[in-house]
């Protein structure tokens, strides 16, 4: 799977059902190749399309069960991954992370924020 599609994945469990608009500019790619990967994508059982509620024109992409599926699984993979790397730190430097996480904390929260971009 791409980062882009990784990352749509992730944007989506996120945020919530997007429009593939949405979707392209907070993933930085054009709106023609978001609506290429969402193709894709839905064609894998990841995602779906649905009508808006709010605004019968849109159409907005949500995760399936098996896209979240997919999420969970490739974050605890990465939690794990960490877990093994901070296992082989020492005890000075397991302390210097642990002080850094408020401002790790911080950074991910704006970096969040500036992705999501605004939101419906």
């Amino acid at each position: 799977m791409s980062l882009t599609s990784a990352a749509t994945l992730a944007t989506l469990a996120r945020t919530g059902p997007r429009r593939i608009t949405d979707l392209a500019a907070v993933e930085g790619v054009t709106q023609p190749a978001m609506t290429a990967l969402v193709r894709v994508m839905e064609e894998s059982g990841l995602v779906e399309r649905r009508g808006d509620a709010a605004d019968r024109r849109v159409t907005l992409v949500c995760l399936t069960e098996a896209g979240a599926a997919y999420v969970r699984t490739r974050h605890q993979a990465g939690v794990h991954a960490f877990e093994r790397l901070i296992g082989e730190l020492t005890g000075d430097e397991v302390e210097a992370l642990v002080a850094a996480l408020p401002a790790l904390k911080h950074l991910a929260e704006l970096e969040s924020q500036d992705r999501e971009g605004p939101k419906r």
